[in-house]
């Protein structure tokens, strides 16, 4: 008896949408996740097909294909593929779900703010710190009367999702010192969650915070790193000229390169 010769790897756009398109799940995966890695643009269409998918189902009820379909275009960021991501956030898989969040905040179109706001309304459970920070990223500045109860959500990453919307909406640096008390947490994952939420705010007071926590070198770096690309990205004024900001983050990463 004769055993099928194992799959070959993925080394072009073609043969990987060709496997999202086969039987074998796992390849299947590794395809959505090639395309989004290697930002493949004509594949969109494909992977708004995957994000409906009934092949590749965990026992527990999860579409793995589909949170990875959804991911991939969040790395595309065409905004083509947002109505199949918003027909999609009606699944009960709740990673799945969170995932459409983010992939529809990177992609920053104005269409999925209504649907975002009706999921930040709906009495079922939410990913909600996707979906706060998403509505962050898209600047719905009137969602506050509904995120500000979040400051105090029983769950801590929650809480620094609603802090860092309220600090983006305020500009007030309270909100950055509730983030900041969680980068001494005895919890490992809340201190890189922390981490993660100082990187996408511009204030040097959070920069000052990253530098200084107890995380490997290697987030603080990647960390700042988006701060600085934030920051050149913004028309925003700070606290400091943007020049001065930008070369003390500069200096910052070149600290934090010789110290790796």
């Amino acid at each position: 008896m004769t055993t099928a010769p194992p799959p070959q790897p993925i080394s072009s756009a073609q043969t990987a949408i060709a496997a999202l398109k086969g039987d074998d799940n796992q390849l299947r995966y590794y395809a959505a996740w090639w395309l989004g890695k290697h930002q493949v643009q004509d594949s969109w269409t494909v992977l708004c097909e995957a994000l409906q998918d009934e092949a590749y189902r965990t026992q527990a009820g999860g579409y793995p294909l589909r949170r990875q379909a959804a991911r991939a275009l969040g790395e595309l960021k065409n905004p083509q593929a947002v109505p199949a991501l918003i027909a999609a956030l009606d699944c009960p898989d709740l990673s799945l779900r969170e995932a459409i969040i983010q992939a529809l905040a990177a992609i920053g179109d104005r269409s999925a703010v209504s649907p975002l706001l009706n999921l930040l309304n709906a009495e079922a459970e939410q990913p909600y710190e996707a979906l706060i920070e998403a509505l962050g990223t898209l600047e719905v500045w009137q969602a506050r009367p509904q995120i500000e109860p979040f400051l105090t959500h029983q769950s801590e990453r929650v809480q620094c999702a609603a802090a860092r919307y309220l600090y983006l909406l305020t500009k007030e640096p309270q909100y950055i010192e509730r983030i900041i008390q969680n980068l001494d947490h005895p919890n490992m994952y809340l201190r890189w969650a922390a981490m993660f939420d100082l990187g996408a705010i511009g204030h040097l007071a959070a920069a000052q915070a990253i530098i200084q926590a107890k995380v490997p070198n290697s987030l603080k770096l990647l960390n700042i790193k988006r701060m600085l690309e934030a920051i050149l990205e913004s028309d925003t004024e700070a606290e400091l000229n943007q020049q001065d900001k930008c070369q003390f983050l500069l200096d910052t990463i070149d600290q934090l390169l010789i110290q790796l």
